[in-house]
């Protein structure tokens, strides 16, 4: 009988959608890379979800975030992003954590029960932590690296962390994993020079943060603030989410 799978099933066959129902998939970071994956992976038929962001929608997110609208601007990642994934699919279990994750409060996090976790934070410490709790549990894991200041949506590449090049966030994760002992990470990166933004202080978050009423945390918090595109996150999210199917089901294209 169709359904709103049955195109997917074409591909993959009716046992692998049955078997993405069934899989739970933790987010981290609901933004312009983690917005795609979610909404990729629920069209794709993952079934349950946990979505972790203590962000809100800001103006500024209306270039590139999937979730963000003038309706939605004011109004918490997660909750938003969950309305959407039932919006798309009824039947998907979907927990929120409206947080920012970091080593004080991983414990509140069943890694035990996820199929898949996808590290979509922007912060060291946070990737790090998310990534040795998956390791511990020998949960896949999955890593976003930079997607800010790129303009080549198509130098995107699937990677070990450890062959990653142009990207600073990388290097940085590269010698913290080596400390560790993590000796593999699968990572979507972009080999792209990063461009330098433009230094205008009167289109800056810096001078003209209008984030919304009571985010816990502001843009203006970071050190850098990027600059950023429709398009380059948006793949790099497409990508993250293409590879979490394919290794769930065990489907990959033919060579």
């Amino acid at each position: 009988m169709l359904n709103q799978f049955s195109r997917t099933s074409l591909l993959f066959g009716e046992e692998s959608i049955e078997k993405l129902h069934g899989m739970r998939v933790a987010v981290f970071g609901i933004g312009g890379v983690g917005g795609y994956v979610c909404e990729a992976l629920v069209r794709s038929g993952v079934g349950a979800f946990d979505l972790v962001d203590d962000d809100k929608v800001c103006l500024t997110n209306l270039n590139r975030q999937i979730i963000a609208t003038r309706e939605t601007v004011g109004k918490y990642k997660v909750d938003v992003m969950k309305d959407r994934i039932l919006s798309i699919n009824p039947k998907a279990d979907v927990r929120i954590h409206k947080c920012f994750f970091l080593p004080e409060n991983a414990d509140d996090f069943p890694f035990e029960e996820y199929d898949y976790v996808v590290d979509a934070v922007d912060t060291v410490t946070a990737k790090l932590e998310i990534i040795m709790r998956a390791k511990q549990m020998n949960v896949p894991v999955i890593s976003a690296m930079g997607a800010g200041n790129k303009l080549d949506a198509s130098r995107f590449k699937v990677a070990d962390i450890y062959q990653t090049t142009m990207d600073p966030l990388a290097k940085v994760m590269r010698r913290e994993l080596k400390k560790r002992g993590v000796k593999k990470l699968k990572v979507v990166f972009s080999d792209e020079k990063p461009t330098r933004p433009v230094e205008d202080m009167g289109i800056s978050c810096r001078t003209n943060c209008i984030c919304p009423p009571g985010a816990a945390h502001k843009c203006t918090e970071r050190r850098d603030i990027p600059g950023s595109t429709a398009f380059v996150p948006a793949v790099a999210g497409l990508i993250i989410a293409g590879e979490i199917v394919k290794d769930l089901t065990g489907v990959r294209e033919q060579k």
